[in-house]
């Protein structure tokens, strides 16, 4: 079994209770150190073969894959959670094509953790009800589809969690502010750099300091931005549907005077 685990954002507390135990019964683990703290390692079980895909290919990694048999348990450690930006979709395809079996465990994603540290619900009624998660091109342009990337979902002015992007500040600010955009200068804005790491950094700005900010961190790995009016500091805009005396739903019933009446509950004889 190859077990594709989201490791979280960092701190080693933050990994799911089945991605821990996968690793405790792991014989073989990759995983990525210049994205993933070595503190992790510490839910492997002693004598584990650990490899640091830091420096290997796609072909490297299947390599170690194939060298063992097919109910050898192998643990492949990802960022985060590994459905966002993991790769591991070709990962898949190798095992489809070889028939071993496999599994995706979840992860934390730095995004809640990004949004834990900055203190804010990303989705606010009257606000943003979206978040959009994207990049900016670089050098992997080619794979980024027409009509995606920052630029693209700027017009929507929903809460944007960037990626993979602090090292093109002055690309990121000008795409956030392109003509048409929903953002303006004084839109909100949190750059967090290795959320839930020991040397973890926020900093709270707007769209139109970004780049200087983001510069002055020096960090361009391991940095996610997180855009939108739902950021701002103070009272929410509006309250939540959800809560209201006079919202009623499946479970909470309202009585004639407008008060809320909850659902009788069974009771065990």
């Amino acid at each position: 079994m190859i077990s594709f685990v989201g490791a979280g954002p960092g701190a080693p507390d933050l990994i799911t209770l089945r991605g821990a135990r996968c690793l405790a019964q792991a014989e073989v683990v990759i995983w990525a150190s210049s994205l993933v703290p070595k503190a992790m390692l510490e839910h492997c079980r002693p004598g584990a073969e650990v490899h640091d895909s830091a420096t290997m290919t796609l072909e490297d990694v299947v390599g170690v894959y194939s060298s063992h048999p097919a109910a050898a348990r192998i643990v492949r450690l990802h960022s985060g959670d590994p459905t966002i930006f993991g790769a591991i979709g070709e990962q898949l395809d190798w095992c489809l094509a070889e028939g071993r079996s496999w599994e995706i465990v979840p992860g934390v994603s730095s995004v809640a953790a990004a949004a834990a540290l900055a203190g804010r619900e990303l989705t606010q009624p009257g606000v943003s009800q979206s978040v959009v998660m994207t990049r900016l091109g670089g050098r992997t342009r080619a794979s980024m589809p027409a009509g995606e990337g920052v630029g693209a979902f700027a017009p929507h002015g929903a809460t944007m969690a960037v990626f993979l992007s602090a090292a093109r500040p002055g690309e990121l600010a000008a795409e956030l502010l392109a003509p048409g955009s929903g953002y303006r200068p004084d839109t909100p804005a949190v750059i967090v750099v290795r959320a839930s790491w020991p040397d973890e950094h926020v900093v709270a700005t707007t769209v139109g300091r970004l780049a200087e900010d983001l510069r002055a961190t020096e960090a361009t790995m391991t940095v996610l931005v997180l855009v939108g009016d739902a950021l701002a500091p103070g009272t929410v805009a509006r309250r939540s549907h959800l809560y209201a005396p006079t919202y009623t739903t499946t479970y909470r019933l309202r009585s004639a005077a407008g008060s809320t009446a909850g659902r009788p509950s069974a009771r065990r004889r």
